[in-house]
C-alpha cells in the first residue's frame, strides 16, 4: 500500500468510524494499521494554515478515535497479522 493509498483508508476510516469493526472482523489488517498509524502521527500544524477546515476536521476525527479507545490498538501485532 502506498503512503498516499494509506492517508486515504485512514481518512476514510476516521470519517466513518463505524467500518472498522467491518474493517477489524474482515481482518483487514493493513488498513486498520494505517489508520492506527495516521493517528499516532498526528496532523501536521501546516495545515492548520493552508487549509484550516481540513485540519479541524482531522483534529475532531482523531480525537473522537482516540475517545473510542482507538489508543488500545497495538501497531506492532496489526502488522505482524497483516504479514
Amino acid at each position: 500500500m502506498t503512503a498516499r493509498e494509506e492517508e486515504l483508508t485512514a481518512r476514510h476510516l476516521l470519517a466513518h468510524p463505524e467500518e472498522v469493526d467491518i474493517y477489524l472482523k474482515q481482518k483487514r489488517w493493513l488498513e486498520v494499521a494505517a489508520l492506527v498509524r495516521f493517528a499516532r502521527r498526528e496532523v501536521s500544524p501546516d495545515l492548520a494554515a493552508t487549509d484550516p477546515a481540513l485540519y479541524r476536521t482531522l483534529r475532531e476525527q482523531i480525537t473522537r478515535f482516540f475517545l473510542r479507545g482507538g489508543g488500545h490498538f497495538s501497531l506492532e501485532n496489526l502488522e505482524a497479522k497483516a504479514r
